[in-house]
């Protein structure tokens, strides 16, 4: 074997690794914060934007902030986290986070571009179309994360077809179609991170910290 085949199979055995190992780079309380942030925008929207559809540029603009936002805590987070650590599974699993995730958010702008340049009068179909996305992109993530985060794909799922039955006529652009789904599916999900990962690791250290104090 030279030298050359010897670190391919160095790179797959570490791409294998990274697809086994749990993703620590998103934060419960990160997480956590961008739910809290869609509820508070909602409330925002049933005040300030009562008539969504006449006013689809501020609606856009408020939601697409809290998208902005909260993409920008995640991103900067995991970024900090990758620079900080020396391992090259670490980098290589936000690597992958990353690329997972990334294609629905593409998709969403790219559809939410279109139909605010070319098909306003379909814009309700907008957050029940971003659920549906956004689940898509928990699902081809969730291996890299705790398994119960599956569930949360679901959700995002079921709210994605509700949206879209119902967020019709008089209920198109509720604040609260975007307030219940992405608010309430974001603290669902650091919920998980937090029992799955936070308590978890404290379970482990007082673990060893038992062993210790035995030996």
């Amino acid at each position: 074997m030279n030298l050359s085949e010897a670190l391919d199979q160095i790179s797959e055995i570490r791409a294998h690794m990274a697809r086994t190992e749990v993703f620590r780079g998103y934060r419960s309380l990160t997480v956590g914060f961008s739910g809290v942030l869609a509820i508070v925008a909602a409330a925002v929207q049933s005040v300030w934007i009562p008539q969504p559809l006449e006013h689809l540029g501020a609606y856009l603009a408020l939601w697409l902030g809290v998208a902005a936002v909260a993409a920008t805590g995640a991103g900067v987070e995991m970024w900090l986290r990758t620079r900080a650590t020396q391992s090259a599974i670490a980098r290589r699993l936000t690597g992958l986070a990353v690329e997972q995730f990334l294609p629905c958010v593409v998709a969403g702008a790219a559809l939410t571009a279109v139909i605010f340049q070319r098909a306003a009068e379909v814009a309700w179909l907008l957050p029940g179309l971003w659920c549906l996305l956004f689940s898509l992109g928990v699902f081809a993530s969730y291996r890299l994360l705790p398994r119960p985060v599956f569930f949360v794909g679901i959700f995002y799922l079921v709210c994605g077809v509700v949206a879209l039955m119902v967020g019709q006529g008089d209920a198109a652009l509720s604040p609260w179609l975007m307030g219940v789904s992405f608010g309430g599916g974001q603290l669902v999900t650091a919920a998980i991170l937090y029992f799955a990962l936070v308590q978890l690791s404290h379970f482990l250290l007082a673990v060893l910290d038992a062993s210790r104090l035995e030996k």
